[in-house]
């Protein structure tokens, strides 16, 4: 167990050594006196946007997992870009982030600060940690206890994005290190990659896959052949870039471990998520997942978890928004 750390100065030279050992400063119940009944406010907010549309779930899911990757989890991929800043959202990497994830945090955001006790008191960051956590619940997956405390980051910059986020071509190599950075283990990479079990792709995130793999093989030889042709039945050379399908092809709206099954059959939509199967270090532990949900839903438990720890900002480094999109 780690030993409390007592003198204030040693307690900010560990934060800067070790960015991502903040969960010292999170708690489950950190805001029982000022906003006891945040969660329910915001899994109110988002019922009500799951109702709506359906799209508020991979939306949410994906703009928490591009927040934290990015700088922490401290809600800056929603600021807006002005004019002497262009914000982390408008990178190429984050212009697909649907609208809906947005909207669900800023709506929330407003029906908690609607509360007198509350208002100005809880921060986006933690609002989309736990929407992120209630359109998983609400899409067939487990729900779990939110550790609470995270304050709103006080930068967000185009330039911040490069490198950070996972790309549809990486290995497991390349994996391991990007979530490693973070303090990830292999395991809770491949836990976290089943968000792809629900959500939508881009034709042109993977159509090198399907029709340029190799000069000897257009089309990857890993990809299951008939999943290849729905593919390319689906995604045209030259389709409309706007053109989007589920990556999910058995279960798109459920989040489940469907998305092992898949991987086994070859039907893993990016490289970077067939990679799990076909690298011998990963094949076992999705074998062991596509055979056991309740295995997976521990993994995938303990690692969300562990990702909305990443350099989660406290004290002088950041504060609470009145407006997600916008600093104060």
């Amino acid at each position: 167990m780690r030993a409390q750390v007592v003198l204030p100065l040693l307690a900010l030279t560990t934060l800067i050594l070790f960015p991502n050992n903040t969960n010292a400063q999170l708690r489950r119940n950190y805001y029982a006196n000022v906003c006891p009944n945040v969660e329910s406010i915001v899994r109110g907010v988002v019922n009500n946007k799951f109702r709506q549309t359906f799209v508020t779930v991979p939306a949410t899911l994906r703009l928490f997992f591009h927040d934290c990757f990015v700088n922490g989890c401290d809600a800056s991929v929603i600021i807006q870009s002005t004019k002497g800043n262009t914000a982390e959202k408008d990178h190429p990497d984050n212009l697909s982030l649907a609208g809906d994830g947005f909207d669900t945090v800023i709506k929330a955001k407003a029906a908690v600060d609607a509360v007198p006790g509350c208002r100005n008191r809880v921060s986006c960051a933690d609002i989309l940690a736990l929407a992120t956590r209630d359109v998983i619940a609400l899409s067939g997956g487990p729900s779990y206890g939110v550790e609470l405390g995270r304050l709103d980051g006080l930068s967000s910059t185009l330039a911040s994005v490069n490198g950070k986020l996972p790309q549809p071509t990486f290995n497991l190599n390349q994996l391991n290190s990007l979530f490693g950075s973070h303090g990830l283990s292999q395991t809770d990479m491949i836990a976290l990659s089943a968000a792809h079990t629900l959500g939508f792709s881009h034709c042109s995130k993977f159509s090198k896959r399907i029709y340029y793999f190799s000069p000897r093989s257009p089309v990857d030889p890993t990809l299951n052949k008939g999943y290849a042709a729905q593919l390319q039945g689906m995604c045209p050379r030259h389709v409309d870039p706007r053109i989007a399908i589920n990556m999910d092809p058995t279960t798109p709206r459920t989040f489940d471990n469907a998305y092992y099954k898949n991987l086994q059959k070859g039907m893993g939509l990016f490289t970077s998520d067939q990679t799990l199967f076909v690298d011998p270090r990963s094949r076992p532990t999705v074998n062991a997942w596509a055979q056991n949900s309740a295995a997976f839903n521990q993994a995938f438990m303990t690692a969300m978890t562990k990702m909305g720890r990443i350099g989660v900002k406290t004290g002088s480094q950041g504060n609470i928004r009145r407006n997600c999109a916008a600093f104060n």
